[in-house]
């Protein structure tokens, strides 16, 4: 039998045994329109500890743009920058894939509100016909549209070969109190026909590879995984990810599960999640409700 799995009060409980945080952005420190501001505090608070080494947060997104972009947001609503050291995104990754291909004819699906994504990389935009690598940013129209909108034309793409890369592995992000879709949904779907995709983010190895990379630039010596944390409100890529990476995780219980786990608008307090998570492939080390000091 597992043990069970503790659920935090705050972040300070377990502040000390890490000198790393890899956390999560939407649904942690922001729900897509307001920032949590005791998120903000609380890895300010993390930041500030005494200790023998310093203490560093990387925010870690599946955003499908580049971090400076996430930067902006963040600022705009309201996330302090002494919150955090450095951004990676699941939009840096990609821009070294691309990178890695020169002259690529690039079929985009995705809003035009992700072409900062592409900037100043040799690359050309082609229609569907022209392509020969798929770049998923997202849905064209994530407020009315699903993956069955996109069928057709992955069918077509799948049979010709391309290679698709998933430029936000995510299948839903919290906007509000709203679930919208995700490149993710595109990129199983182009899976299930037989599509390669190739993932740029959580909870793929790369990511975590390329963070742990930048703490310990930041630190200025290498980072111990076992010093080091996930914050995320994901089982599927946050969770997931720590676990396939082997560092610690903590779940944020008010963010894409909160339904699942009792804590809607509608139910305010946190119960017992151990049925929940005993359901799921993965198990963080703990739970809080909201990432709070």
């Amino acid at each position: 039998m597992t043990a069970p799995i503790p659920t935090l009060d705050g972040l300070a409980q377990v502040a000390e045994r890490y000198d790393l945080l890899l956390c999560d952005v939407w649904g942690v420190l922001h729900d897509g329109q307001t920032a949590h501001g005791p998120a903000g505090e609380a890895l300010t608070r993390f930041r500030g500890l005494p200790g023998a080494r310093p203490r560093r947060v990387v925010l870690v997104s599946n955003a499908p743009r580049p971090g400076d972009g996430v930067g902006r947001i963040l600022d705009r609503f309201g996330v302090p920058r002494e919150a955090y050291d450095a951004i990676l995104t699941s939009g840096d990754l990609t821009r070294e894939l691309i990178a890695g291909r020169p002259g690529a004819r690039i079929r985009h699906l995705g809003p035009e509100r992700d072409l900062g994504i592409f900037k100043d990389l040799d690359l050309s935009l082609v229609p569907e016909e022209q392509a020969d690598l798929v770049v998923c940013t997202g849905l064209f129209d994530d407020r009315s549209e699903t993956a069955d909108d996109y069928r057709d034309e992955l069918t077509r793409l799948a049979g010709r070969g391309l290679t698709m890369i998933c430029a936000n592995p995510d299948l839903v992000v919290e906007s509000g109190n709203r679930l919208i879709p995700c490149a993710g949904l595109l990129a199983a779907a182009y899976a299930e026909l037989g599509g390669t995709v190739i993932y740029a983010g959580k909870p793929h190895r790369p990511v975590y590879e390329a963070a742990l990379a930048k703490g310990a630039e930041l630190t200025g010596a290498p980072v111990d995984p076992a010093r080091v944390m996930a914050i995320g409100d994901a089982i599927r890529t946050d969770i997931a990810g720590a676990h396939g990476f082997g560092i610690a995780s903590l779940l944020v219980a008010r963010g894409i599960h909160a339904e699942e786990l009792g804590v809607s608008a509608e139910h305010h307090r946190l119960g017992d999640v151990a049925e929940w998570l005993g359901r799921q492939a993965v198990h963080p080390d703990a739970v809080i409700e909201r990432l709070v000091w």
